[in-house]
């Protein structure tokens, strides 16, 4: 549903908003309400704000807990948050932006934009960096000293230096180190700093009056204190140099009124148009002709197999979360303070207790029915690398070993399961990894400091083709 535009005018205006609020919305956002609260005192939250938009209309936008703890100030609707990994979405939607354009094209190699690139990343196009499906890696403090100012000249060379992982397109592994060549192509195409273009033509046109790249130096109005969690106590986060926090991977702050303005925008095609937007929600096609749940700067999954678009986002104490659902029109968006804070699982369980088809699985009780092989037995077999035979061909792929070895770290602490059924979607044209998915089937994993979720998408016969997981 969409409002008109005097209405979301009249929306935009209501303060810690709600607006154009049904009976069955305003009883479920006392819940949502209650439940988030209850969330900030389990995960030890200092300040978190939360936004929920039903079409244009923004049903909650609030602030719970507390912006800065040393001066005791609240979190509200206002207060800003560096973006993490969600700023992704809007470089994604500027490079297709600028290749609906014509001033770049998705499948030209990198190095024509970026010659200082080795031989051996030739193949890399575009698409590759916009999918985390070039095989860069990701930069780690071995290369770069997070407490050192570089230029983007200097990060460029540093990580010109990296091998590829994998070859372009044949498999999938998240890459911060391709967004942020991104952004370097940006200035190489525009001239600009891509924060400047961001303004220009992202955050001004939508009206998201207080997005922008990450300034220390500047006087930000509503500017959250982010903390870390570390030996059980509350900290300031670490510092990280400057130059560190301005590249286009994610250096953002954000409101959840400025999400809010991007969400409606995105109703709308406005930036991107509705062709870019399409391909930016398109699944990754890989060489092998499989695909990956990610198009550009967004994850392409399901929630109890209905669809869910969204992204995550953790860097320097913060935490951030956007979830949209298209058959309900439904999008739900938390950004957090602590490192150690969960938002996708507030942003997946408010869109669960706003829509009850979405309950999100770890909620769900324990089942007597479930996959022919218990999930943890699966996990140990793949962890172990001993499951290759009974995976479909594209999750066996996929399962290299440093994936199993993350699995395998995953379950280490675990000590009970519990099977929680599956869900049938055999009619909902799901598919993962090149498998058509007739059920996805879910195991709540338990441990002293462990609350695990897993869940396996299965093709015809029970045949296991994706694994994902998620802490709650």
């Amino acid at each position: 549903m969409r409002l008109t535009s005097a209405l979301f005018a009249m929306a935009a205006l209501l303060p810690e908003g709600v607006a154009a609020q049904s009976a069955s919305d305003r009883a479920a956002l006392d819940s949502v309400d209650r439940y988030v609260r209850a969330e900030l005192e389990r995960q030890r939250i200092p300040g978190m704000s939360v936004a929920v938009l039903r079409g244009d209309s923004i049903l909650l936008s609030r602030g719970y807990g507390f912006a800065n703890l040393e001066h005791r100030v609240p979190a509200t609707d206002s207060t800003i948050y560096q973006s993490g990994s969600v700023g992704k979405q809007f470089t994604s939607a500027a490079i297709v932006t600028l290749a609906r354009e014509g001033k770049l094209g998705l499948d030209d190699p990198i190095r024509k934009y970026l010659p200082e690139a080795p031989s051996g990343w030739a193949r890399i196009t575009v698409r590759h960096l916009l999918t985390h499906t070039s095989g860069v890696p990701d930069y780690t403090a071995d290369l770069v000293d997070f407490r050192r100012d570089y230029t983007e000249e200097d990060l460029a060379k540093l990580y010109a230096r990296l091998h590829l992982d994998f070859q372009p397109g044949t498999t999938w592994s998240y890459s911060n180190t391709g967004y942020a060549l991104l952004g370097f192509i940006m200035r190489r195409v525009t001239g600009r700093f891509y924060g400047e273009y961001l303004k220009e033509r992202v955050f001004e046109p939508l009206g998201m009056r207080t997005a922008r790249v990450i300034s220390e130096r500047d006087i930000v109005p509503n500017r959250a204190a982010g903390y870390e969690l570390v030996d059980g106590e509350i900290r300031n986060q670490a510092w990280v140099s400057p130059s560190l926090n301005t590249t286009a991977d994610g250096s953002l702050y954000l409101t959840v009124n400025d999400m809010a303005r991007w969400a409606i925008g995105l109703n709308h095609a406005r930036v991107p148009d509705s062709i870019g937007l399409a391909q930016s929600w398109t699944p990754v096609r890989l060489n092998d002709g499989g695909t990956y749940p990610y198009g550009f700067g967004w994850r392409l999954d399901d929630q109890r197999g209905h669809p869910r678009i969204g992204h995550g986002g953790s860097w320097q104490g913060f935490r951030t979360s956007i979830q949209r659902y298209p058959e309900y029109a439904l999008t739900v968006i938390a950004l957090a303070n602590l490192d150690a804070a969960r938002p996708e699982v507030v942003t997946t369980t408010i869109a669960g207790i706003l829509e009850p088809a979405l309950l999100p699985p770890h909620l769900l009780p324990p089942s007597a029915g479930g996959p022919p092989e218990p999930i943890e037995r699966l996990l140990a077999d793949l962890a172990a690398g001993k499951a290759q035979g009974k995976l479909a061909p594209g999750l066996r792929t996929f399962a290299s070993k440093s994936v199993r070895e993350e699995w395998g770290r995953s379950i280490a602490s675990v000590t009970h399961w519990e099977n929680l059924g599956c869900d049938t979607v055999g009619e909902r044209g799901i598919s993962r990894l090149g498998t058509s998915i007739e059920r996805i089937c879910y195991a709540r994993g338990t441990g002293a400091d462990s609350r695990l979720l897993v869940s396996v998408a299965y093709g015809r016969g029970w045949q296991p083709a994706e694994v994902d997981s998620y802490e709650y």
